[in-house]
């Protein structure tokens, strides 16, 4: 499937333009990942953003001694958010649990067209940040949950 129909059809991209799809169909490229593969590891230099399309991933967070899993994502969902900061390291480890589908794009790029155009980026950031804090509300959650809170 072409990539402005899988982002028109994206439930992160859902209302944009078709100028704007078509923007950022032009700078992404499909991937797959197999299962367990390490998509985004922690604390390296963050550089791409994905758009899911089949298949999930899991947000983990990993220490030396064990790796907690914050989040599961599916299909329509979004991750790789700090690629679209200045020097920005991956805050969270990203691993595919099965056979995985997405579009990539690289995050200066993505930065750079939605900085070219004030209304993209508006909407684009506007999204971003309820992503960011999906994050911070699924890490509260678990941290509840290893604290023997009922949630």
């Amino acid at each position: 499937m072409p990539q402005k129909q899988v982002l028109r059809d994206h439930a992160f991209t859902q209302g944009l333009s078709e100028a704007q799809l078509e923007r950022l169909a032009d700078i992404s490229t499909p991937v797959s990942f197999r299962e367990n593969e390490v998509v985004l590891v922690d604390a390296a230099r963050s550089t791409s953003f994905y758009f899911l399309m089949t298949g999930s991933v899991v947000v983990e967070l990993r220490t030396p001694r064990y790796v907690m899993e914050v989040q599961a994502l599916e299909p329509g969902t979004v991750f790789g958010w700090s690629a679209l900061l200045d020097d920005q390291d991956t805050l969270f480890q990203v691993r595919a649990r099965e056979a995985t589908t997405a579009l990539q794009i690289e995050g200066a790029t993505l930065k750079a067209c939605c900085m070219s155009d004030p209304a993209l980026g508006a909407e684009f950031f506007h999204r971003i940040i309820g992503v960011v804090a999906g994050r911070v509300k699924a890490t509260e959650l678990r941290f509840a949950e290893m604290c023997g809170v009922r949630v």
